[in-house]
């Protein structure tokens, strides 16, 4: 047994080696860095330096609002979205569901750049598609670019487009699991679908939905490419910017190394804390 073990160890240390080099050690390395004052030449280690400034930085606490904005606000909403799309996906009613999976699911595949251009140019004040009909419903146009509201609202909007399909993807898989014998029952009951739906379905979906909320959670706190191509880096003047833009504008245009990696362990723990925080509200009662 310790021979077997021993040769499995031996095939796995190529790959043990790689991720302790590019991944352990950076991850240690940056939170060292976080206690080292950075713009000076030589760097040198200052503990409070850069934990200190988030306390009182207005920067940070702008994108820590915008970010938990849209963590509050949007996730909700995609997952409740999500379910509805997943729901809709699993019934035997709908024809080509291989053709609806695969259209919902695309948004995914599509590149971030490339999506982030078309929203501009579907949501531009002067010939957007989006404001053209508005107008054709009677309402005045909006400029998603200039105003805080609806540039936020607009990243919003994309991050759901973005990510609904994909969470209904992993939603409608819980669905198929779910023993046909169930609904039969109830069915044999007199319980109406929409009963069904509120005290079998969503009760059953429970681990997959909060599985799907954590990811979200996740994602948002890592939220980058929407507010930086879309809404030009976080703009207008700073309203839509989020932590991860903080985290780059500090790192790589600044060169405030030290600062960024507080701002990116700030982050991992905020993650960290609102997911376990998730869990435990969702938890099963004994």
């Amino acid at each position: 047994m310790r021979h077997r073990n021993a040769t499995a160890y031996r095939f796995l240390t190529p790959y043990l080696l790689i991720f302790a080099i590019f991944w352990v050690w950076p991850i240690i390395s940056s939170f060292l860095i976080s206690f080292q004052a950075t713009r000076t030449v030589p760097w040198r280690f200052a503990p409070t330096f850069n934990w200190g400034r988030l306390i009182g930085d207005p920067a940070f606490f702008n994108a820590l609002k915008n970010t938990l904005l849209i963590l509050v606000i949007q996730v909700p909403v995609m997952i409740s979205l999500a379910i509805v799309m997943a729901v809709l996906l699993n019934s035997p009613l709908l024809k080509a569901r291989g053709l609806y999976r695969f259209a919902f699911f695309a948004p995914v595949v599509v590149g971030e750049v490339a999506y982030s251009a078309v929203f501009r140019l579907m949501f531009s004040l002067d010939f957007g598609i989006i404001n053209k009909l508005l107008n054709g419903v009677g309402l005045p146009k909006v400029d998603w670019f200039s105003n805080v509201t609806p540039a936020m609202a607009l990243i919003m909007i994309a991050v759901t487009w973005r990510w609904a399909g994909y969470n209904a993807i992993i939603i409608l898989a819980g669905l198929q699991s779910i023993p046909e014998d169930v609904y039969e029952a109830a069915t044999l009951d007199r319980v109406s679908k929409v009963k069904q739906f509120f005290h079998i379905t969503l009760p059953l979906l429970k681990p997959v939905i909060v599985f799907c909320a954590v990811l979200s959670i996740i994602g948002t706190m890592q939220l980058f490419t929407e507010p930086f191509l879309i809404t030009e880096r976080g703009g207008p003047g700073g309203g839509t910017e989020t932590l991860g833009l903080l985290l780059y504008r500090q790192g790589f245009r600044s060169l405030n190394f030290g600062y960024a990696s507080a701002v990116a362990y700030t982050m991992a723990g905020l993650a960290i804390a609102i997911t376990l925080v998730q869990l435990w509200l969702t938890r099963d009662p004994k």
